[in-house]
């Protein structure tokens, strides 16, 4: 493990450290006339009550419908842009890292996230983002693959399907090659590279863009003692990284971006354009003579739309740096078995490919 880990800080929502002029909202007040003052670019406290702030975005919601009626993908991204900048006006007061307000989650990232900060302000919905990743951290996430229950650090991408893992995990069993160093691009939750430790290999070189799931994926090397076995490294793609590896496995985002997208999460489900290039020119620099590239992967752009490009075939069709090896694919189940799917995912598969180097003649 990486000594000079502890330098790196965890991205936080952002806070107010100082007075500001604000509307105090308490439970009988205009609920309608409050969410145009913060629409007007209006500060609104909550008192009182953490259930009072839901009122308020509730009405919130009703408000900007009424005015966001396009369903198109670009009207209901002009509605979530307009529902975020005013939600985030929307404030909650915290001191000596607890709510003032009555009946509010009590958020162990108050602590962990704050702990030089004493009194401040927060937005409501990164609040809302806080408790409902604080709730999963302690609970944990079984991980059937794994047969061990992980515990996802704030800012951290976690799945909530399994059937990619699944595959992988197929796949990884009847793996027959070397297996001294593994690289894990977009290392996440850690989930893949705990696969490849309980599988045998011996060294990963684990990266992550997201500063957060570096710091989460070290504490749970940690507790489930693999420390010694995983080098971690924030960066993009392969940077940092000096290793010829048997195995390089990468399970990239599913979507391609239609806007520029902001740092943590947000890449961790989407992908510009140039990523699936950088990826496979740099791969083949790090890869081992008889070494191969797994990717795991959705059909799941081509379901929304025929129309896109699929970004692993593109590289097969186009360059001349690797060649299939292996094509497997494996439904998507629903989330759960009372739910019957009637959106485009329910023709969705998730696919693993196997690519490795080409003989140069």
């Amino acid at each position: 493990m990486n000594k000079d880990l502890q330098s790196i800080q965890a991205d936080r929502p952002d806070i107010i450290t100082t007075e500001i002029e604000a509307i105090s909202f308490y439970r009988k007040m205009d609920t309608e006339a409050t969410v145009k003052d913060m629409i007007a670019g209006k500060y609104v406290l909550v008192e009182e009550f953490y259930s009072n702030g839901l009122q308020v975005l509730k009405e919130l919601r009703k408000n900007l419908l009424l005015k966001h009626t396009d369903k198109s993908f670009q009207g209901q991204r002009e509605y979530r842009a307009a529902f975020r900048e005013a939600s985030h006006r929307l404030l909650l007061k915290v001191k000596d890292n607890k709510l003032t307000v009555k009946k509010g989650p009590d958020s162990g990232w108050l602590t962990l996230l704050y702990p030089d900060v004493f009194e401040f302000y927060v937005s409501f919905p990164d609040m809302q983002g806080m408790n409902s990743s604080w709730q999963w951290h302690e609970k944990g996430l079984e991980i059937k693959t794994l047969n061990l229950t992980l515990h996802p650090f704030y800012g951290t991408y976690f799945p909530t399907r399994f059937d990619h893992l699944k595959l992988f995990d197929k796949w990884l069993k009847k793996y027959n090659g070397e297996k001294n160093n593994a690289i894990d691009i977009g290392v996440g939750s850690g989930i893949l590279t705990f696969q490849l430790i309980q599988n045998g290999f011996k060294n990963i070189f684990a990266t992550d863009s997201n500063k957060n799931a570096i710091i989460g994926v070290a504490e749970e090397s940690k507790r489930l003692r693999f420390e010694e076995l995983i080098t971690l490294s924030h960066g993009d793609l392969f940077e940092n990284c000096d290793v010829k590896a048997d195995l390089i496995v990468f399970n990239p985002p599913w979507l391609l971006a239609k806007y520029a997208l902001e740092e943590g999460i947000d890449k961790a489900m989407y992908y510009e354009e140039d990523l699936f290039p950088r990826f496979f020119e740099q791969a083949q620099e790090h890869l081992a003579p008889d070494g191969k590239i797994v990717l795991i992967f959705s059909n799941l752009a081509q379901v929304v739309d025929k129309e896109s490009p699929h970004p692993i075939i593109e590289e097969l069709r186009n360059h001349n740096r690797f060649r299939k090896e292996l094509h497997l694919t494996r439904d998507v189940r629903a989330s759960s078995r009372r739910t019957k799917r009637r959106d485009s995912r329910e023709n969705e598969k998730v696919e693993l490919w196997v690519l490795v180097p080409k003989v140069k003649k």
